[in-house]
């Protein structure tokens, strides 16, 4: 049911998006998108406590020379003096960035973060918001590697 509701979500986001967004597909709860000549795989997560707003995006930009790079739009703003952890299948990674919008520190942990969620079936987002309160943003992994991959091929094959 909560994949229905997503997918539905996916769906008219992309709908609603101007004409230059180009759906690839949608494989489980992830959708493959193109955009001009950058291409991304992208998610809701699918527990983030009532909170709405948070993403996980997979993209690959040829003009920044970029391929299957994470960035992680998180669903509340974080607190700027705690650090915030992506989680997958028992291995942490730190990640850096502004109150809402998250990357791997460097290219190695980069590659490492997005080599674990694509055999892993969940991953999670640990903050401290701005009231100091911990959170988290909880995402289902089942269709990531698919759509990581299409949308790899989409840039990579233009």
């Amino acid at each position: 049911m909560a994949y229905r509701r997503l997918l539905l979500c996916l769906l008219l986001v992309a709908a609603a998006a101007p004409s230059a967004r180009e759906t690839i597909g949608v494989f489980g709860g992830w959708g493959a998108f193109r955009q001009g000549p950058n291409c991304y795989a992208i998610a809701r997560p699918v527990v983030a406590q009532g909170r709405v707003g948070g993403y996980a995006g997979i993209g690959t930009w040829p003009g920044k020379g970029l391929r299957a790079s994470l960035h992680l739009h998180l669903s509340r703003r974080r607190a700027p003096d705690r650090p915030v952890t992506l989680s997958v299948a028992g291995r942490r990674f730190p990640l850096v960035g502004t109150a809402t919008d998250l990357w791997a520190p460097d290219a190695p942990t980069d590659r490492a973060a997005v080599a674990a969620l694509r055999s892993a079936r969940a991953m999670s987002v640990e903050a401290v918001d701005t009231r100091h309160r911990p959170f988290a943003d909880t995402y289902a992994l089942a269709g990531a590697a698919t759509a990581i991959d299409a949308a790899t091929l989409a840039c990579v094959a233009r």
